[in-house]
């Protein structure tokens, strides 16, 4: 099965596109070799988990060698047989998906924009959390605003948190100017009293105002937390095209013919030396990133990663 997108839905998403993303949750098998625990789309999750709670499932009778500290003393009392607490250890696993539909994400030069597969990969990772029985719930990034949905373990909120990034990208074009620095620091400060502890935190964007700030905030999150980033880059971005470029700011334009051949690999060693400082900088706080490109079937880009971050010795 492919997924079907019209030229206009190569730019604009719609609910109906990005609810046909549901079937990736079981079509797609992500668990391939070793599972890394904060694998976004690994479903259940069998080791690391950072200081579980305990569940109580109910209340037994005593037998002689269980520890005295876990008696029931109200179901004792209610009885007048010594009774017992029984625990099973809690594996939720909640997530929050943070989602840039900011105006550089509407940038795309073959087919998709990046905004487009950005509400891909949100709809797919929704869905396979909450298929796992996991909360989960999301930002969405408007540039001067936001929308933000509580996570839950409903489908109905995955249903709305997909509509708020269909409304966001309606308007991504028509977006007004805004203080980058400012909107983060907001942002920041109203996840820390949603994402508390134990979470997958997504964050799907392509980090093009990324700073010391940025690193800053998301090394926060990370503390007690698990924290993945999906890099969406456009194909212009990582190599110009070997042809005749004419650049504008829509106040003045250049043509690049002598200096075209230098300006193109000096460009193209730039991104890559960028992705690469941004990738050293934020694994030292246990921070997992990857690349995603505008071009390719997410599907197939999916199974790559995944194949490459859960194979023996990449953990």
């Amino acid at each position: 099965m492919k997924l079907k997108a019209s030229k206009d839905q190569n730019v604009f998403l719609t609910l109906e596109y990005l609810l046909q993303f549901e079937w990736l949750n079981t079509v797609l098998n992500f668990k391939v070799g070793r599972q890394k625990s904060n694998s976004v789309l690994s479903g259940r999750f069998a080791s690391r988990l950072r200081g579980r709670g305990l569940d109580f499932e109910e209340a037994r009778p005593y037998v002689i060698g269980d520890d005295i500290r876990k008696i029931d003393w109200r179901v004792t009392a209610k009885t007048g047989v010594t009774h017992t607490k029984v625990f099973t250890e809690e594996k939720e696993k909640p997530a929050f998906i943070f989602v840039d539909q900011s105006p550089t994400m509407g940038f795309g030069s073959v087919s998709k924009t990046k905004a487009v597969v950005a509400g891909e990969l949100a709809s797919i990772a929704a869905y396979k959390i909450l298929k796992g029985g996991d909360r989960v719930g999301g930002l969405v990034f408007k540039g001067d605003t936001y929308d933000l949905i509580t996570p839950k373990r409903d489908q109905r909120n995955v249903l709305q948190f997909l509509q708020k990034i269909v409304d966001a990208n309606a308007e991504i074009y028509n977006q007004k100017s805004f203080d980058y620095e400012t909107k983060l620091k907001d942002m920041i400060s109203k996840l820390q009293n949603i994402i508390t502890h134990d979470y997958i935190v997504l964050i799907i964007s392509d980090f093009y105002r990324y700073n010391p700030e940025t690193i800053k905030y998301m090394s926060m999150l990370s503390q007690h937390n698990d924290v993945i980033l999906i890099k969406l880059f456009d194909p212009m971005e990582e190599e110009l095209p070997d042809d005749k470029l004419t650049l504008t700011n829509d106040i003045k334009q250049i043509s690049l013919l002598k200096q075209r051949k230098r300006v193109v690999q000096e460009l193209k060693v730039d991104f890559e030396s960028n992705y690469e400082a941004f990738k050293k900088e934020i694994e030292k706080y246990n921070i997992s990133l990857f690349k995603i490109n505008t071009v390719d079937p997410i599907e197939e880009q999916l199974i790559q990663v995944f194949t490459q971050y859960n194979a023996p010795g990449k953990i």
